[in-house]
């Protein structure tokens, strides 16, 4: 099994710990994906050049996830700074608006789209301007995209048709909400749709038959990157199986265990003062 996450990389900035880690949805999922079982496993995004980001490549060679296709630019990291309230839940502080990623649309070549095509799933989402190169990569590759919380029509229109798998945050949504927006993704093309929902656990749909799944239960240190986890715990185990009930639950063992730890996969470095 082979997957890549295309998009955005980060380093999270918990002020409190006065530590950032590694992160962002496309290197949390490639990683995860990595230690869940896929074989290979490979980034494509766009890295600054400052020592984040450098810290960034270390920490995805120690866990085996290629990123040769990458592009480096003359521009800082993001550093989304990060706060913790009692219970775990992680609070964003907006970061600079100079970062490799502000300034710099990730476009992708002939080279990029042959190679994306040796992958069985390609991984990416809102949060890395992909989006007008999705009509070429779902030529090549089928694509899982995380919406977080953006379910405007107008988006969906946008991104559905070409994609296969659609997760969203709606810890807020109501059943009847959810229902609807799965019902309104599988009209505009995507197969598979699944909301997250927090406490509540997670709903899916594949072309309209409904799953769900509860939480596992855990002692909650940080809640960082347990999305990403539970997306990279359903693609590695419905790639293996096919199987809805069994992707979604190792899905939900996976996001129990990163709430167990800081960071979206660990990897802490100083924050220079």
């Amino acid at each position: 099994m082979k997957m890549i996450a295309v998009g955005d990389n980060v380093t999270d900035c918990y002020i409190d710990q006065n530590r950032y880690y590694p992160g962002g949805n496309a290197v949390n999922v490639a990683v995860n994906c990595k230690r869940n079982g896929f074989d290979e496993v490979a980034y494509i995004g766009v890295f600054g050049n400052d020592e984040n980001a450098l810290h960034i490549k270390w920490a995805l060679d120690q866990e085996h996830v290629s990123y040769t296709r990458c592009r480096t630019v003359l521009a800082p990291s993001g550093k989304p700074g990060v706060q913790l309230n009692a219970e775990g839940d992680r609070v964003f502080i907006a970061g600079e608006k100079n970062t490799a990623q502000h300034i710099v649309r990730l476009r992708l070549t002939p080279d990029d789209l042959a190679y994306i095509q040796g992958f069985d799933i390609c991984h990416t989402s809102c949060f890395s301007s992909i989006e007008p190169e999705l009509s070429k990569m779902n030529q090549h590759c089928q694509i899982s995209f995380d919406f977080s919380e953006n379910t405007k029509h107008e988006y969906l229109n946008t991104v559905c048709p070409f994609i296969r798998f659609a997760f969203f945050s709606g810890s807020h949504m109501s059943n009847e909400q959810a229902y609807e927006l799965m019902d309104t993704c599988h009209r505009l093309g995507t197969e598979i749709v699944g909301i997250t929902q927090g406490k509540k656990g997670a709903i899916f749909s594949c072309n309209g038959k409904r799953f769900f799944q509860g939480i596992k239960n855990t002692h909650v240190v940080d809640t960082m990157g347990a999305g990403d986890s539970f997306i990279a715990g359903f693609l590695t185990r419905f790639v293996q199986s096919g199987n809805m009930d069994e992707a979604l639950d190792f899905a939900a063992e996976c996001a129990a265990k990163t709430c167990t730890f800081y960071g979206g996969f660990g990897y802490p470095h100083p924050m220079k003062i």
